[in-house]
Formats: structure tokens, C-alpha cells, sequence
């Protein structure tokens, strides 16, 4: 359980956040790990809360972005002949964008994937594919009325989202000192 005297939440007008209402948040968190082998880990976690403005609005009680489901899980190997690597999967579920939640976003799901080989004791390379499948969802999505050149003076309410990276790749050298 958390409460917390002022939310911050999301002003498009500013593209800033501001402070709100007071809200409580309760939920639960369940973490899993399991190692078969030294160089092998499994783990999955799962996140479920409700968070909700404390202090009565007639616009509504739901806090704009807040998350009610995150799930996380993978599997990890780590010194199996100086080879490591990682299959990850994250999961935001749907989430309120306004405060009476009639305007939701939709859930986003991400597999990321690393490999990579310890070269010498202070020096490996990797290779990172983010976004495995290449889904087109959204990071964050927002719920504001926008004002662009042509448009009503009042703007045009609707969601604008920040997208996903497409299906990238990442070649790293690390070096440890």
C-alpha cells in the first residue's frame, strides 16, 4: 500500500508533469527465480495494483498512466563457458488515460534478447535485439487535446503515443577496469 499527498501526472499543454490530487495505491508483487544450474537462472515477476485519486473529483477517481498489471520474465545464462545471454519478456497491461477511465491504452508486449562471450577477464562483446517480434505498440500513450497548425482552436482530444523501437540491434564491447 501506498499513499502519496499529491499524484504526478501528465499536463499536454505544458508536456510537462504537475502535481494532483492525493492517491493511494494497493497491489501485490510476486518474484520467482529458479537456478537448475550455477549458470542458469529462470525468473518471472508479476505486478497487479489499483491506484486510484483519494481525494473526490466529479471528473473521476482513476490516476492517468498508472499501471495496474506488469508482468516480467526470462531466462538468463551466465558463465556457461564464457558465454552469457538473455531472452526477456515485458508485458504493461492496459492502463486509465483519463481520470473517469473511459479512454484506456492498449497493452504493450516486448521480447528482447542479448548474447554475448567474455573475450578475457575485463573485456566481452554482446549483441542486443530489441523488440524481437518487431510489434508496433506504444511505450506510453497519452490522452490530451492537441493544437497543430489547421486544426479547431480547441484542439483535437485524442491519444498520442511514443512508439516502440522497431526490431533493432546493438553490437557492444565492454571493457571492465
Amino acid at each position: 500500500m501506498l499513499r502519496l499527498g499529491s499524484e504526478l501526472v501528465f499536463s499536454g499543454d505544458d508536456g510537462t508533469t504537475q502535481p494532483s490530487r492525493p492517491s493511494a495505491r494497493r497491489g501485490v508483487e510476486w518474484a520467482n527465480y529458479y537456478s537448475p544450474t550455477k549458470w542458469l537462472v529462470f525468473d518471472g515477476d508479476v505486478s497487479w495494483s489499483r491506484a486510484r485519486f483519494s481525494a473526490f473529483d466529479p471528473v473521476g477517481q482513476y490516476v492517468p498512466q498508472a499501471v495496474g498489471t506488469v508482468i516480467s520474465a526470462g531466462v538468463t545464462i551466465d558463465g556457461f563457458h564464457r558465454a552469457f545471454g538473455s531472452l526477456r519478456w515485458r508485458y504493461f497491461g492496459p492502463r486509465a488515460l483519463i481520470e473517469d477511465n473511459t479512454v484506456r491504452s492498449k497493452a504493450t508486449s516486448l521480447v528482447n534478447l542479448q548474447g554475448g562471450y567474455r573475450l578475457a577477464k575485463n573485456l566481452k562483446v554482446a549483441l542486443d535485439i530489441f523488440n524481437v517480434f518487431n510489434v508496433a505498440d506504444s511505450d506510453i500513450d497519452y490522452f490530451y487535446a492537441s493544437r497543430l497548425p489547421g486544426e479547431p482552436l480547441d484542439g483535437i482530444a485524442d491519444i498520442h503515443m511514443h512508439p516502440t523501437l522497431p526490431r533493432t540491434a546493438r553490437i557492444n564491447l565492454v571493457v571492465g577496469f
